[in-house]
């Protein structure tokens, strides 16, 4: 790792937003019709309750995600980053129109997918026009994608439109050395395992480690095993978002054994000193 200083992995929390709720999804089944929706998690607290439990955890650089552009969906994202000021970015369905009320409502980031591509291909005057309007500093790209079928080296291409449309924008070292000059960070969900709890894409986290910037991998995290290997594959460049599998989510893996591993990654932890 050339010229890089030794990183600390961080855990990053997420709250996912559909049909106004927190819940948690398999990925690649939110489709146009909620028939098709495979859910393993519906939240009763409110997208605050989460928002609040980040912060008193002293947990920054997560993300709120709206699944689905609409009203509910909407509300209950603002609550969330309104609960919890400069903690949360703000991502699903952002464009230059609505932006700035995110921001203004407290989140630190916009994060930006489908509106930076256009007919599979990254649109430059799109990216060009959030960052005049947002600032780099304030702008996460959402690299989400799913692994191209074929033999040999696995190729991972961006997929946008709830996952659904492929892009000709593959993920490797030259993309994110690129993208990096226009965008704070990437958050990258692998979607062919997002939810699914079944281990993790090791060839893409090897890929996001080339990228000069900060960069969050989602999907497939089951255990502090998957978190090692995360950071021992990405060389601690890479965090990591766990979604199903954490019990405040109705999986197994205890959030608090996280945010413990969390903060023994970092070699302290703000929290005792506050008490």
């Amino acid at each position: 790792a050339g010229g890089f200083p030794t990183a600390r992995m961080k855990f990053r929390p997420c709250i996912d937003i559909h049909a106004g709720q927190v819940k948690q999804i398999v990925g690649g089944t939110l489709k146009e019709d909620s028939d098709s929706l495979i859910t393993n998690f519906e939240a009763n607290q409110p997208s605050s309750y989460f928002s609040e439990l980040y912060r008193k955890d002293g947990l920054g650089g997560g993300h709120a995600i709206m699944l689905g552009a609409n009203a509910e969906n909407r509300a209950t994202a603002l609550e969330a980053v309104k609960a919890y000021p400069g903690g949360l970015q703000v991502g699903g369905g952002i464009n230059t129109e609505n932006a700035l009320e995110f921001l203004e409502a407290g989140a630190s980031h916009v994060i930006v997918t489908s509106f930076v591509f256009h007919d599979g291909k990254m649109n430059q005057e799109r990216l060009a026009a959030m960052v005049d309007l947002v600032g780099k500093s304030r702008l996460v790209l959402d690299l989400s994608c799913r692994r191209a079928a074929g033999e040999g080296r696995p190729v991972y291409k961006v997929v946008t439109d709830r996952w659904q449309k492929w892009t000709d924008l593959e993920v490797n070292e030259e993309t994110l050395k690129e993208l990096a000059q226009h965008c704070d960070e990437f958050l990258v969900h692998a979607v062919d395992v997002e939810g699914k709890m079944s281990g993790i894409e090791e060839p893409l986290v090897e890929v996001l480690a080339t990228s000069p910037i900060p960069v969050t991998y989602a999907g497939g995290i089951r255990s502090l095993e998957d978190m090692e290997r995360i950071r021992t594959l990405g060389s601690g460049r890479v965090d990591a978002t766990i979604g199903s599998a954490l019990d405040i989510f109705g999986g197994k893996l205890l959030y608090d054994d996280v945010v413990k591993w969390h903060y023994e990654e970092q070699e302290s932890d703000p929290r005792e000193s506050a008490k």
